[in-house]
């Protein structure tokens, strides 16, 4: 993956997810929601306003499929979103390379957008429904990799290129390297 030119994106990128990822839920939800909601609250007399309430936090209300059963209690953490629909993987494809066998992976569409915290394990698995012999040691990582780097550095990039040769690596290198420990781009 060529993202040698996108270093100071990726730093800049990897500086917001740090960010992001150390906010708690507790703060998103004491934000308030629409300005609607507090005058109807305010004029109450039975609901305390002021900051020290002793209110639990609103939790937003998660549709429900017909037929599954309510068994989440107002305490309990939401549920986690469900994973992209459809395939997330078009093709698995192996080939040769100079240094080696090279794993071609394309993302659908649908695998170029997903969001979902599960959908790239769940691309993972299709990849290896595709290509079995893929799960060796470091793949796995490589294509994590470029599933949160490359969709968002090169989101037309038509494949990812992973390597059964290259090194097993910690993140860190992982991301320095752009995808591509022990060696370049194939």
């Amino acid at each position: 993956m060529r993202l040698r030119r996108h270093r100071p994106a990726l730093a800049l990128a990897l500086a917001v997810a740090a960010g992001l990822a150390s906010c708690s839920v507790g703060e998103k939800d004491a934000a308030p929601t629409s300005s609607a909601g507090s005058s109807a609250t305010a004029s109450s007399p039975d609901r305390q306003t002021s900051s020290s309430s002793p209110l639990p936090p609103v939790v937003p209300v998660t549709p429900r499929a017909p037929g599954t059963a309510d068994s989440a209690s107002p305490s309990s953490s939401p549920p986690a979103p469900t994973p992209a629909a459809g395939p997330l993987v078009a093709s698995a494809r192996w080939a040769d390379s100079a240094y080696g066998a090279t794993l071609k992976v394309a993302p659908t569409e649908a695998g170029r957008t997903a969001s979902g915290p599960s959908d790239a394990r769940v691309a993972w698995e299709e990849v290896l429904t595709l290509a079995p012999d893929a799960d060796t040691p470091g793949m796995w990582e490589q294509f994590d990799c470029h599933w949160t780097w490359a969709r968002l550095l090169e989101p037309d990039k038509p494949t990812w290129n992973v390597e059964p040769w290259r090194p097993v690596v910690d993140e860190g290198q992982m991301v320095a390297e752009a995808c591509n420990p022990g060696g370049p781009e194939v």
